[in-house]
């Protein structure tokens, strides 16, 4: 007998019929002898639905209360899943993020995982129910509820996987694996039959929408192996694991993009310790998460400081920063540009292959495609462009690097 854990996320669950549907894939694997537990989002568009009520009777609607509010979309969703399973002759129960023992802290709307106690959770398998968790909920230890922010559901199930020791976690979705690219973008993507934990999460923190990064940290630190597969299909998906050797015969493993992003730049800095620590410091106190950082000294002795994040955040961003100008010296100034996208190119096989950048900005400048900020990790390369050329950037570093085709063993 195996214990299984699944996340199935607000499209799977977003009608009657698919609720039903995903009732019989959880009885089917209870019939062949496993126990199962079912990690639900908000049926689709409900969590948008209730913002929405919201900010009707507020513009800027309390984060504790929208904690309370958006948590009770889940909350909806395991009840319907575990009647439909009682509906079906299973012995099926459903528990909220405080049943299942997830503590949190931080922020709210963007509370993160401290600790799981599973008691509860252990209890009603050695009782054999399928269990049905809330996902993207947990509580404070003074009993305040959570919300986990984007991709919370796919956390919940890592962490309750990690928990309960299971056998095997499968992120079931609308998609059925980790393409070498995003299919809509590039016709020709191919699905990948695994992927290593750092590349992973080297394309969640790229723009690939299949996984939120901080999902893949957590699996990655508890060593919880994952398969992202499709609630649709019974295709095998793609398993999310330990790097091995034989990965880094595979120089570039996908291509992801991340649109809707600015660059802020603060000119005539003056070279001298602390100046970085104090712009972003600034930035994450007011909790806006950088991206792509960039600095240089030029001949007079200023420095230069450029960095990427969400456009969404730049707003905030400029508030934050423009109390520290000052205090960096009379001429600091502040410049911001919008309107870009930032593509990545990842692979553990970097490591051991060289001319990898080489061969993708040639391809970008035989295609007329314009760069700005270059970063480099270990094993990815990651560029901005212009936001109306990003598709055409996709396509043409995905057939230099020929990720259409199967690799040869």
């Amino acid at each position: 007998m195996a214990l299984i854990v699944q996340k199935y996320g607000g499209s799977s669950v977003g009608s009657l019929d698919r609720i039903r549907n995903v009732a019989s894939r959880i009885k089917k694997l209870r019939d062949e002898g496993n126990q199962v537990v079912a990690v639900v989002s908000a049926m689709g568009g409900v969590t948008d639905k209730l913002i929405g009520m919201a900010t009707q009777l507020n513009e800027n609607p309390p984060e504790r209360e929208l904690d309370v509010l958006l948590s009770s979309g889940e909350q909806q969703s395991i009840a319907l899943l575990a009647t439909a399973l009682q509906g079906m002759g299973v012995d099926a129960v459903s528990a909220t993020g405080r049943q299942a023992g997830i503590v949190t802290s931080g922020s709210h709307t963007r509370g993160r995982i401290e600790d799981i106690n599973p008691s509860l959770l252990q209890a009603y398998l050695d009782e054999q129910k399928v269990i049905i968790v809330a996902g993207f909920q947990g509580v404070t230890q003074t009993g305040l509820i959570h919300t986990l922010g984007r991709g919370g559901s796919d956390l919940t199930a890592i962490a309750v996987a990690a928990a309960l020791k299971a056998d095997l976690c499968q992120i079931l979705t609308d998609v059925d694996g980790v393409y070498t690219c995003d299919p809509r973008v590039v016709k020709n993507a191919r699905k990948l039959p695994e992927i290593s934990y750092d590349e992973m999460l080297e394309m969640a923190s790229s723009g690939s929408k299949v996984m939120q990064s901080r999902s893949v940290e957590f699996a990655k630190k508890y060593g919880v192996v994952f398969e992202v597969c499709s609630s649709l299909n019974n295709n095998p998906g793609t398993l999310v694991t330990e790097e091995h050797p034989a990965m880094e015969a595979v120089v570039i493993r996908g291509v992801s993009i991340e649109r809707s992003q600015a660059r802020v730049t603060i000119t005539d800095i003056p070279d001298r310790p602390g100046n970085s620590a104090k712009i972003l410091g600034a930035l994450a106190d007011a909790e806006i998460n950088v991206d792509m950082i960039v600095s240089n000294i030029a001949s007079d002795g200023m420095a230069r400081h450029s960095f990427t994040m969400h456009t969404n955040d730049l707003g905030r961003a400029q508030a934050a920063l423009q109390p520290v100008l000052n205090s960096l010296s009379a001429d600091a100034q502040l410049e911001t540009e919008a309107g870009l996208a930032k593509l990545s190119t990842v692979g553990i096989g970097m490591r051991s292959h060289s001319g990898v950048a080489a061969k993708m900005f040639q391809a970008l400048g035989d295609a007329g495609i314009n760069i700005g900020m270059i970063s480099t990790s270990e094993i990815k390369i990651a560029v901005t462009v212009d936001e109306t050329a990003i598709e055409d950037a996709a396509r043409v570093v995905h057939e230099v690097f020929e990720l259409d085709k199967k690799p040869v063993a």
